[in-house]
Order: C-alpha cells, then sequence, then structure tokens
C-alpha cells in the first residue's frame, strides 16, 4: 500500500504541475559543481525538512493555507532563489544563510504538496504522508542527478572549467529560471 503513494509523490514532482518545484530545484542547485555537493546537499537537506514539517502540519492538524496565496508563493520563490544566485555574482554560497533560506521556502512548498495529498486519505494518513513525501524525495533525487548531469554537460560545452565560465552558467540559469518563475507567479496572482 504504501508503494501507490510513494508512486503518486514521485510522479508528483516529475508531472508537468511540479514545474515551480523543478525550477525551484534548478535556482537551488544551479551554483553548486560536482565538488560542492556537500553544502548542496546541506541546502536540498533543508528543503526537505521544510517541506516535511508542513506536510505533516497540514495533513496531521486544521492548518489550511490558502492555496490562491500558496500557489502565488511557490514561483516567487523561485524567483528570490534565482535572484539570491545573481546578488552573490554566481559565488559559492558558504555558511547557513541557504540552507536557512531553502528550509523556510520548502515551509511553502509543503503547503503546495499538501492539497495534493489531503486527497489521498481514505483510512490513516500515516502511510499516505510516509509514502507520498518519500515519493517526493525520490523525485527530487532525479530532478537534481538530471540537473547536476545537465550543468555538467553545459560547463563543459562552454569550456567553464575555470571560475568565469562557471559563474556565466550560474548567471544565464538563474535568469532563466527567475524569468519563468516570475511569469508563473504573475499568473497565480491572487489580486489578478
Amino acid at each position: 500500500m504504501i508503494e501507490s503513494f510513494i508512486g503518486i509523490g514521485f510522479h508528483h514532482i516529475l508531472s508537468p504541475d511540479a514545474l515551480d518545484h523543478i525550477l525551484f530545484l534548478a535556482a537551488l542547485a544551479a551554483c553548486y559543481r560536482p565538488k560542492d555537493w556537500r553544502h548542496g546537499l546541506t541546502v536540498i537537506s533543508a528543503f526537505t525538512v521544510g517541506h516535511t514539517l508542513t506536510l505533516a502540519l497540514t495533513t496531521l492538524t486544521p492548518l489550511r493555507p490558502p492555496t490562491a496565496l500558496v500557489e502565488f508563493l511557490i514561483p516567487l520563490t523561485v524567483v528570490i532563489a534565482a535572484l539570491d544566485n545573481l546578488r552573490t555574482r554566481g559565488a559559492l554560497p558558504s555558511g547557513w544563510r541557504r540552507p536557512l533560506l531553502a528550509g523556510a521556502f520548502g515551509l511553502i512548498h509543503g503547503a503546495g504538496f499538501s492539497t495534493t495529498l489531503r486527497g489521498l486519505f481514505d483510512d490513516g494518513i500515516i502511510t499516505p504522508l510516509l509514502g507520498f513525501n518519500i515519493g517526493i524525495e525520490l523525485g527530487q533525487v532525479v530532478v537534481l542527478a538530471s540537473l547536476v548531469m545537465l550543468y555538467v554537460g553545459l560547463d563543459r560545452v562552454a569550456g567553464a572549467r575555470g571560475r568565469d565560465g562557471w559563474q556565466l552558467r550560474v548567471r544565464l540559469t538563474s535568469l532563466v529560471v527567475a524569468s519563468v518563475a516570475l511569469v508563473m507567479a504573475l499568473e497565480r496572482a491572487p489580486w489578478a
């Protein structure tokens, strides 16, 4: 039974409807190279903790953030993460600021995931919650592995073995991701 919930979570993160979540992962991962995997793992883990907390809170308690606001805020977090890459001029972030930012944004993304998850409850909620979250994480691993391969490939094609080429890739990726996410946010604006 848990396998079906894992499958639902996995397919949810890889579906075209999850483009905003995929863009967020692209923005988070853009400034990392394979040798920076430890810091990147810390950032992604913080995001996971954030969205897991919100998934649990919104499925186990009466807490229900307004769906329209959450759907607007999700692409806005993508824009902010991408702009953060531009603000730092493509420099590799260090310290706890970026993991804390990812964790806070994970809280918002978890509220978005919870809309799908709440519709899965028949008997209990622990199995759907656990399975769906495992599926989301497995989907994120697939997305991140694909992004790492894409970024490494872009760096090689562009001859970006040096710092300048890597920073150019970070900036271009961040600009594209921010532009797409901004359009999504404007389309979802609660006041529109």
